[in-house]
């Protein structure tokens, strides 16, 4: 993304807010893994979003006026030492170029501060984002300054920016939906990797190896998500990460993995056969979920909700397996489709999205039709990445083949 991405990004947040307002981001840090070990970093991905900044222990600060705003981000300060064991931290003209933003601090004074514009009387709103999860997960930092702020400032009113961030990131820009068609294209290589090792007594951990291996090729370091490959009898368990399991003849291979391209998240699942062939069984219950799809991609256009599209891709699908005696009549389609049917992507693989409100062009998610029939031991998903357009939608993962015959014919051709 380039610098202005970011700047127009902190400028349509700045016209949401009243005057007197201080705003307050944090990137994070890395928690500890076990002894001395932290775990490796992640930054925020809505400070990203605003800053372009993905290095930890970073604020960014904003004061809103009624004509102007003044911003400043919070660095780590040169440590030799430090920068000897961990790397090179992040320096101000390097900031700059990536952020927009041109007053540049010591982390360690933000504190001090933040304490004196606090008392100042100059501003009446405290502007953090709360995106805590649950309220078993440990407080994020804005949760520390929110509660700091109410016991020393009670006189700044609190306003929480993560439904407006979930309204902004919900609608993606041009320069996002060419990053996820990048992203797209490695995903398909990635997966054709697999798809191209794939035979019998093959293991998991060798199938993530090649998908590792060919995001490494463009520069893919770390992938979008864990990754989900398994096999077998394996493909019962939603979100599978022990790659331990070995691919039996006849059993299929179930893949649920992405790659990243400046900052945006793909999501692709495909199935596919270990020794190369439907059999009738598995071809039978893939039609369902490939004829789903593309129903899907055929009717999506503004104005759906993300709900109404859960539940047309159930009662679709559903339909189709009653007709093939998967199903039988009055049984729930709970019974073989377990999960969701669609999902926002973006800078997160389950991008935050305002889902109370209708689809609309730049909006993109996750068609999924995942069939886990127990007693015929088949189960695998197919899921493609769905941007609305003006009048209609596209499939951006259409690159990956996606049909029985264009799988065949790719594993046939190895």
């Amino acid at each position: 993304m380039e610098q202005k991405f970011f700047v127009e990004n902190r400028q349509a947040l700045y016209r949401t807010l009243p005057a007197g307002s201080l705003v307050v981001l944090f990137s994070g840090h890395a928690p500890r893994k076990t002894a001395d070990e932290m775990y490796p970093f992640f930054a925020d991905r809505s400070f990203v979003y605003f800053t372009g900044i993905t290095q930890e222990r970073t604020v960014f600060l904003a004061k809103v006026a009624e004509e102007s705003v003044e911003e400043c981000l919070y660095l780590l300060p040169p440590d030799q030492h430090a920068e000897r064991w961990t790397g090179e931290r992040l320096k101000p003209a390097q900031a700059e170029e990536l952020s927009g933003i041109k007053d540049f601090r010591n982390v360690e004074k933000f504190a001090d501060e933040f304490r004196r514009m606090a008392y100042s009387g100059d501003y009446g709103y405290l502007c953090l984002d709360f995106d805590q999860l649950d309220a078993a997960e440990p407080w994020r930092d804005a949760m520390k300054l929110s509660n700091k702020a109410k016991e020393y400032f009670p006189y700044l009113s609190q306003i929480n920016l993560h439904p407006q961030i979930c309204r902004m990131r919900s609608v993606k820009k041009p320069c996002e939906i060419e990053a996820m068609k990048k992203a797209e294209t490695i995903t398909r290589d990635g997966i054709l990797a697999m798809m191209k090792a794939s035979r019998p007594g093959l293991y998991e951990y060798q199938y993530k190896a090649e998908w590792d291996h060919a995001l490494a090729q463009h520069g893919v370091l770390s992938p979008a998500f864990p990754s989900i490959i398994s096999a077998g009898q394996n493909n019962f368990c939603i979100h599978y990460y022990a790659y331990r399991g070995q691919a039996q003849d006849g059993d299929m291979v179930l893949n649920d993995v992405g790659a990243i391209w400046d900052f945006m998240c793909t999501d692709v699942s495909r199935g596919w056969p270990v020794n190369g062939r439907f059999s009738d069984r598995q071809k039978a219950l893939y039609e369902c979920a490939y004829q789903t799809s593309n129903h899907m991609f055929e009717i999506l256009r503004p104005g759906y909700t993300t709900r109404e599209v859960d539940q047309m891709v159930h009662e679709y699908c559903g339909n189709l397996l009653r007709e093939i005696g998967a199903l039988k009549a009055g049984e729930p389609v709970g019974k073989l489709m377990w999960h969701g049917g669609a999902h926002q992507v973006g800078f997160d693989v389950h991008d935050v999205c305002d889902y109370s409100q209708p689809v609309k062009p730049g909006y993109v998610f996750c068609v999924d039709v995942g069939i886990y029939h127990e007693e015929w031991g088949i189960g695998f998903r197919l899921e493609d990445n769905c941007l609305i357009t003006e009048n209609g939608c596209e499939n951006l993962s259409a690159v990956t083949p996606r049909s029985v015959e264009d799988i065949e014919a790719f594993m046939g051709s190895r």
